[in-house]
């Protein structure tokens, strides 16, 4: 059986090995194939000083992928984090990020646990 570690998942290894077993021929994600899919994004907070604030708690592929489209087609907005915890694991992977390496990899500000009161910059707040 090959190892897990050549392929995204168990299952997919042993399609893999049954292929190779009856001497199929295959190429495994050998081909990238881009796609866009049209969509809303509704931002959890705007600040009055017109940064976009989301709250994650669990932070699944999905939406990883939804808030790179969205930094990437509106790069003049200030999107950044707020993670339940950001030091939450991406996956169970020995070598995965957690959630804040995952924000700061990718240029987005963040913060773990409330909005901190520097994010309102330029705006009188008080404190709660």
């Amino acid at each position: 059986m090959p190892a897990t570690s050549e392929y995204r998942s168990k299952f997919e290894a042993q399609v893999a090995h049954s292929l190779k077993k009856r001497g199929l021929a295959f190429n495994y994600e050998g081909r990238a194939l881009p796609y866009r899919i049209e969509a809303v994004y509704n931002p959890d907070f705007i600040l009055p000083n017109g940064v976009i604030v989301e709250t994650k708690g669990l932070f699944p592929p999905e939406d990883r992928r939804k808030m790179l489209a969205v930094k990437e087609q509106h790069p003049d907005l200030d999107i950044r984090m707020c993670f339940q915890n950001a030091n939450v694991k991406l996956s169970r992977a020995p070598r995965s990020i957690t959630y804040w390496q995952w924000a700061e990899r990718h240029g987005f500000l963040w913060c773990e646990g409330h909005i901190p009161t520097s994010w309102f910059h330029g705006i009188q707040v008080s404190e709660a």
